[in-house]
C-alpha cells in the first residue's frame, strides 16, 4: 500500500477529483494548506499599503491506495492538475505500512 499526498492549486481541486472518481478511487482526504516553493509568494496591495504575502494557499489531497494503483492515481493528478506555470504543486509517494477500517476491523488493502 502506498499513501499519495499531492500539493496542488485549489481552483484544479474539481477537476482533480472527477479524474480520480473516473479510475475508481472511492475516498480522498483534502486539507486547506499554505506554503511556498520556488514561486516564494507574491506582494499584495491592501488600502494604499504593500504587503508580501509568503505563504500561497494551496490544497493538500492525500489518498491511500493499494500499490496497483499507484501509477494511475499519480498520473491522474498530475494531468488534470498540471497548468504548466509555476506552482502547479508536487506529489508524494510514501510507503504505507498498515491501514485499518475502526468500524469494521479490516485491515491492508481491505481497509481502503
Amino acid at each position: 500500500m502506498k499513501l499519495i499526498q499531492a500539493i496542488i492549486k485549489p481552483f484544479k481541486l474539481d477537476e482533480v477529483k472527477d479524474a480520480l472518481n473516473e479510475i475508481g478511487i472511492e475516498g480522498i482526504t483534502v486539507s486547506e494548506v499554505k506554503g511556498f516553493g520556488r514561486q516564494k509568494g507574491h506582494t499584495e496591495l491592501y488600502r494604499g499599503a504593500e504587503y508580501v504575502v509568503d505563504f500561497i494557499p494551496k490544497v493538500k489531497i492525500e489518498i491511500a491506495v493499494a500499490d496497483e494503483l499507484v501509477a494511475k492515481v499519480v498520473g491522474a493528478v498530475e494531468q488534470t492538475a498540471k497548468t504548466g506555470r509555476i506552482g502547479d504543486g508536487k506529489i508524494f509517494v510514501m510507503a504505507l505500512d498498515e491501514a485499518i477500517r475502526i468500524r469494521t476491523g479490516e485491515k491492508g488493502d481491505e481497509a481502503i
